[in-house]
């Protein structure tokens, strides 16, 4: 039951949480110079638009053509804001190495991925068949992660 209630909980706060970053990304990373050079107009939008904006839809949109200089603003700011909004800070780099040396490093994967994918099936295997391999595919696997 506890465990049902937790996920729930966490369940809403992460809604929460992104809510919070796409209604107010541009205030999140006002310290970043990319986002700070960006238009009034990309600073507007939601965060999914900005992110898959270009600078043909740009002209599109406002009529004005970037330049050069402000394609470049433009990219590094998406890089940056997705970088920074696809961080997965679910489990510690140092959590996931001893959950690798013990053998259940497919519980790190299945957590990491939302149990989607095969990475930590295939671990899981390979955790069963002996504990070294499962060990060297979390590792190698671990810069999917980290």
């Amino acid at each position: 039951m506890k465990l049902i209630i937790t996920s729930v909980f966490m369940l809403a706060m992460s809604t929460f949480m992104f809510g919070a970053v796409q209604s107010n990304w541009v205030s999140l990373f006002k310290d970043n110079v990319a986002v700070q050079s960006l238009q009034p107009e990309m600073a507007g939008m939601a965060l999914d638009q900005f992110l898959t904006l270009t600078p043909n839809q740009y002209k599109e949109m406002t009529g004005q053509k970037l330049g050069i200089k402000q394609v470049v603003q433009l990219k590094a700011a998406q890089k940056f804001v997705k970088k920074q909004t696809s961080k997965k800070d679910d489990i510690s780099k140092g959590v996931y190495i001893l959950l690798a040396i013990f053998g259940l490093a497919w519980v790190a994967m299945g957590v990491m991925d939302d149990w989607s994918g095969d990475t930590w099936l295939i671990n899981l295997l390979l955790s069963f068949l002996c504990w070294l391999p499962g060990l060297i595919h979390a590792l190698v696997s671990m810069k999917k992660y980290y």
